[in-house]
């Protein structure tokens, strides 16, 4: 029986008998490498027999596995993963297949060293590049599992740390295995992301750091690679980095539904934080589709509280200062229109108390005081986007949102609610807070091409409401597009300063493209500082935002003609606080006052004219010791002391147009300009503007009258345009167009099913009354050369019949074109 026995074994396989000799009696001692060798040697030589030492090694790993010999386990694993490093024969793909099959055996296991040994293998084998493609492996398996390892609860916490690094690791081999290979399956479709990225999410929210880390992150200490956050934001980092343009959908859509699951958005910081890394780690050129995503996901959120809307915002906000400059994407209005929308929604919210405008019982009660802080945020993301545009888009960008503003008086809707008034008031806030974040840096050195009339005229009409708040946010706005050099801060407070070299003002030389703008804009802008000065709810902060305006005119937009009409203007601020006519409160006419003087004072050091500096300078001083409330150091504080009346401010403390009119006549200013008061024209947009709030406008009555016709002449009676009479044009207009489509039907069904016939006489009728139209036409504007008798004479003394003219001759019809 013996011989028979070794008879047997020597009739065995020579690839299993080079497998068995590789194991050694004591699993402690290792694997065999003398033997392991020849099993290597054996596998090259003989490349059609891989398939069949990997399916032999699977056998015995999976009898040992059930056996629980772990130690003869981990020697099969090493052989396995040897001859996998060795072998790139055609061959390899049925080797692969039985070392996938003994992987997936390992991680089936319920220890945790044999989930973490078939990770390792699978990462290893990861790491080859193989020479053929493989048409049917399949990696769903993994995915699960690896995944489902990265969720780990073991109760032994340093397992449970292990065996989810492995998830991570596994995750990572499976990503680089798969993501540039066309013919294995797409890792990148929902099935797998919705896995993978929640998984990688889960394991990154388990470690708390400050920020995230940069673009180019250094590389991590070994203590730092133990950590299961550090790991996980690598291969977060590697997944993202790998993604395409049509991948980014896919790969971004698990983190959104991650944060809204778990309630993440209302913390702000991990949300904030993963889209720093994946900002940081896409490609630049697909930034605008991340924030595509995030702004749809605040469309789709639009119900939700204010916390979790403004989570999302302040997302956005980090995205665009992130993202390079004109990385919004090919849709620039469309992203400001979102957010507008939202700020318009919250503005709703705020007034309704509740996300569906009822205060049904039932109905989620929201609070205000959130409202606002996601107001602000959406203001501030919409600036933080409006930086990262070249001026002409963001040029664009202020015409799209002015066009977003409810102007005042144009309305012709009906109020809806009693809160309609307060909410036209507070989206005309919101719109000119953003357009202050919009314009703030704007850089432009054509003044009349990056501000059109489309857009300043409508700016200039909200300094003309009762609403100082508005008139404030426009002088602002104002401001910023004018200042081009910085100038700003220097004029921030009104003084009187007698050198101001100190300032150190930057002063360049008027372009011909500036001079045009203030050809066409400057009796505009006059105008609106002096009705702006007359208002009575004008408070310090408008004077001090007036007297910069003035300021940066005249260093930014100033020649000859401009400053002249500067000077005008001044002078007519303080006609102005001494009409009593206007009835102006005693603080702003000393106010008007103050704001006169010290742009004189500004103005004549500009101009450089001594004579003209003699004379602010002498009034200066005598109300210095005179009228102190004259001057801004006394108008211009916390509590300043003011006389009840101005009835007695004349004399010397008044600065005088005749003698600045002889001073700068004698530098070669235009003394006629100098010597007109400037008065302001009044429109039809003051009669608008001045209107408090849009919901009191009912009907707007539209006056047509003549400029030239004499006063006492009886004025056109104004006519009425209600509701009623638009519902009847719209109505009228409707009835005629149905009456017009059915006059074309008609006439299309006569030529389909009307006889030839009948056609062709309705044609001919048509065309002998054109020739009959023609002729009547011919006939009045060309005639024969009149005669004394009346008729053509011949040399004779007989009448000559005419000749019959080309276009009275008849032709035949056949003849007619």
């Amino acid at each position: 029986m013996t011989g028979v026995c070794g008879c047997c074994g020597a009739l065995r396989p020579r690839y299993k008998r080079l497998v068995d000799n590789i194991f050694p009696e004591d699993p402690e001692d290792g694997l065999v490498k003398a033997n392991m060798e020849k099993l290597t040697f054996y596998a090259l030589s003989a490349p059609e027999k891989l398939d069949r030492i990997g399916a032999y090694l699977s056998e015995r790993l999976s009898r040992d596995v059930a056996r629980h010999r772990y130690g003869y386990v981990c020697i099969a694993m090493e052989a396995l993963d040897q001859l996998l490093m060795a072998c790139h024969c055609q061959s390899i793909n049925l080797f692969v297949e039985s070392f996938l099959k003994m992987v997936r055996k390992l991680l089936e296991s319920d220890k945790a060293d044999l989930q973490i040994l078939g990770t390792n293998s699978f990462v290893k084998f990861a790491n080859i590049e193989e020479d053929t493609p493989s048409y049917h492996r399949s990696y769903d398996f993994f995915v699960s599992r690896f995944s489902e390892m990265c969720h780990s609860n073991n109760e032994d916490p340093d397992n449970r740390t292990k065996i989810r690094m492995a998830g991570i690791r596994g995750l990572q081999g499976v990503v680089r295995k798969t993501v540039n290979d066309e013919l294995q399956a797409n890792i990148w479709d929902p099935q797998h992301m919705d896995k993978i990225v929640p998984s990688l999410l889960f394991n990154l929210q388990s470690g708390e750091r400050t920020e995230s880390r940069s673009p180019s992150p250094l590389q991590a200490s070994e203590k730092e690679k133990e950590s299961p956050v550090e790991l996980t934001e690598r291969c977060f980092r590697e997944l993202l980095g790998r993604a395409a343009y049509g991948n980014i959908k896919n790969a971004v859509t698990p983190v959104l539904m991650h944060l809204d699951n778990h309630s993440l958005w209302e913390g702000k910081t991990f949300a904030v934080r993963c889209f720093k890394i994946i900002m940081y780690s896409i490609q630049s050129q697909h930034s605008h589709l991340v924030i595509q995503q995030l702004l749809g996901h605040l469309d789709a959120n639009s119900k939700n509280s204010a916390k979790v809307r403004a989570g999302i915002v302040e997302v956005l906000l980090e995205a665009a200062a992130i993202a390079a400059s004109g990385s919004v994407g090919p849709t620039v209005l469309e992203v400001f229109n979102t957010l507008l929308r939202q700020l318009r929604l919250s503005v709703d919210y705020e007034l309704t108390g509740s996300y569906d405008g009822s205060t049904n019982i039932g109905t989620k009660i929201i609070k205000a005081h959130e409202e606002r802080q996601l107001q602000e945020a959406v203001i501030r993301t919409i600036g933080s986007f409006a930086n990262t545009l070249p001026t002409y888009q963001r040029s664009e960008v202020m015409l799209f949102i002015m066009g977003k503003i409810p102007v005042p008086g144009l309305n012709l809707t009906l109020p809806s609610t009693e809160s309609e008034p307060e909410s036209t008031r507070m989206i005309q806030v919101m719109l000119l807070k953003s357009l202050v974040q919009v314009t703030a840096g704007f850089q432009t050195t054509n003044m009349l091409t990056a501000l059109p009339s489309s857009f300043l005229e409508p700016l200039l009409s909200f300094s003309l409401t009762d609403d100082p708040e508005v008139r404030l946010l426009v002088l602002q706005i104002l401001l910023s597009l004018i200042d081009r050099h910085d100038n700003r801060p220097k004029f921030s407070k009104i003084s009187i300063i007698s050198d101001i070299s100190v300032l150190k003002l930057k002063v360049d030389k008027c372009s011909r493209q500036d001079n045009l703008f203030m050809k066409k804009h400057g009796q505009h802008l006059y105008r609106h500082i002096y009705l702006g000065c007359k208002e009575e709810s004008s408070g310090q902060q408008h004077y001090e935002t007036l007297y910069t305006l003035l300021g940066l005119l005249s260093v930014e937009l100033a020649n000859e003609e401009v400053v002249v009409d500067l000077i005008r203007l001044a002078l007519a601020l303080q006609d102005l606080a001494l009409s009593t006519d206007e009835g102006l409160p005693v603080y702003n006419r000393c106010a008007v006052h103050a704001l006169a003087a010290a742009y004189l004072n500004l103005i004549c050091q500009l101009t450089t004219v001594p004579a003209f500096c003699q004379h602010i300078h002498e009034v200066i001083e005598v109300r210095q010791k005179e009228g102190a409330y004259l001057l801004p150091e006394d108008v211009f504080i916390e509590n300043p002391k003011l006389p009840s009346s101005l009835e007695k401010v004349e004399g010397g403390v008044l600065f005088l147009q005749s003698k600045i009119t002889e001073v700068l006549g004698g530098s070669g200013y235009n003394t006629e300009r100098l010597a007109t008061p400037y008065i302001p024209q009044f429109t039809d947009e003051d009669r608008l503007s001045k209107r408090k709030s849009i919901g009191e406008t009912i009907s707007l009555q539209v006056e047509v009258e003549s400029r030239n016709s004499p006063e006492k002449e009886e004025r056109t009676p104004a006519e009425e345009i209600t509701f009623e009479i638009l519902k009847n044009a719209i109505v009228d207009s409707v009835g005629m167009e149905e009456q017009e489509r059915e006059r074309r039907r008609q006439v299309v069904e006569k030529f389909q099913k009307a006889p030839f016939e009948e056609i062709a006489a309705h044609c001919g009728a048509r065309a002998t009354m054109l020739q009959s139209k023609l002729n009547q036409i011919f006939e009045i504007t060309i005639r024969p050369p009149p005669s004394p008798s009346g008729t053509i004479s011949s040399g004779y003394g007989q009448s000559q019949s005419r000749s019959v003219p080309i276009y009275e001759m008849k032709f035949p019809d056949l003849c007619v074109y």
